[in-house]
């Protein structure tokens, strides 16, 4: 009876204990999530990429990806300015796709200002065009310039669209630079602008940014070596490797793609130098403000990628995008380059046509380099 009045029932005492453990679990859990919510709110640089990096995208995918032709630089070349070719070049001026940048008197002069980068497209009035309209000899030639040929396919339909309005007249058409309409020479520059840009800051910044993560950054820098000499150390590899990448592009882009170099190429590598110099400033200044190798990798996709393909005119036209975009490409380094890149290699044009380039990308070189040392001279006190 004794034996039988206390025999262990192992499924009574197993039930509550089940129950128990799942309540538990659920209890951890949940306090794990709040955890874990808390370390997000707290870590403002994680918040930033997490909320920051969407909205980023959102605004440039939204506004900057225009396929729509807007506010085309246009120059009218004509010697006569009779009713016909006036009534002609109010109608492109009036478009919201054109807009008449100057009048010039030869077709010589509109290929200067499109090498300039200052104008796209020429609409050319054959001599005494409103006179020979009534005997059917009057011309119009369409001159654009074809380094990027899908907006110059573009231009050139808009524009008979245009002109179609008030002119009966055969229009004939002639591509700059391109006439072939090669994709290749217009996505080579960007892409070396992208990549030399990218893997340049981005290593660098990683690179540095694992040295504090290990700790021998700091100690590297209260060595006798004084921080600039330890700097520059670590700058140097990569900029070998970025000579390496634009070595390996031009000759991938001349041999297979068939892309010209009728530039010099001693220029193009001095702008490449310095566009390296630039991109490895740029990493250092990321490692300044990056705890972690994760923070730098995000950090350099959210600030170097986006405007990379969508703000350099690399892909987009730059005239197409809302205005306030527009004045935010002023800051954006792969503009310069890439548009001075195509002045080299596609136009074969000299040191005078990207001047303004060079001193824009050496300025903003110079700005870079030093705020990152000054946040590393702080970093140090």
């Amino acid at each position: 009876m004794a034996n039988h009045k206390f025999r262990f029932n192992k499924h009574a005492a197993a039930l509550p204990l089940e129950k128990a453990t799942g309540a538990s679990r659920r209890s951890v859990m949940v306090s794990f999530i709040f955890k874990e919510t808390k370390h997000i709110v707290r870590d403002k640089r994680t918040l930033l990429i997490l909320l920051g990096m969407p909205m980023v995208m959102m605004l440039l995918f939204g506004f900057a990806i225009r396929t729509d032709v807007e506010n085309v630089r246009t120059v009218l070349v004509t010697a006569s300015h009779d009713a016909a070719t006036q009534r002609v070049a109010h109608e492109v001026d009036a478009s919201p796709y054109f807009t008449v940048v100057e009048t010039v008197p030869t077709a010589g002069a509109a290929e200067y200002l499109m090498r300039q980068q200052k104008a796209d497209i020429a609409l050319v009035f054959s001599p005494h065009y409103g006179r020979h309209l009534a005997d059917g000899t009057a011309q119009l030639q369409l001159i654009t310039d074809a380094t990027d040929p899908n907006m110059a396919q573009q231009y050139v339909a808009y524009a008979r669209q245009v002109i179609a309005r008030t002119a009966a007249t055969p229009i004939n058409i002639r591509y700059f630079y391109n006439p072939e309409m090669e994709s290749s020479y217009n996505f080579v520059p960007g892409i070396m602008g992208m990549l030399l840009l990218l893997v340049c800051a981005l290593m660098t910044s990683i690179s540095i940014v694992r040295e504090k993560e290990r700790g021998s950054m700091e100690v590297l820098l209260v060595s006798p070596v004084r921080p600039l000499l330890v700097i520059v150390a670590k700058m140097v590899p990569y900029m070998v490797m970025g000579f390496v990448i634009l070595t390996a592009i031009l000759l991938m882009a001349y041999y297979l793609l068939q892309v010209p170099l009728t530039g010099s190429i001693a220029l193009i590598y001095l702008l490449s130098m310095l566009y390296i110099l630039l991109a490895l400033s740029l990493g250092l200044l990321i490692s300044t403000v990056a705890d972690t190798q994760m923070t730098a990798l995000h950090f350099s996709a959210m600030v170097l990628l986006m405007p990379c393909l969508l703000l350099s005119g690399m892909v987009f036209p730059i005239e197409s995008m809302p205005r306030v975009l527009q004045w935010i490409t002023y800051i954006v380094p792969p503009r310069y380059y890439v548009e001075a890149m195509r002045k080299l290699m596609i136009m074969g044009t000299g040191f005078s046509s990207i001047r303004s380039d060079f001193f824009v990308l050496l300025a903003m070189t110079v700005a870079l380099m030093s705020l990152a040392l000054k946040n590393y001279k702080q970093r140090l006190e």
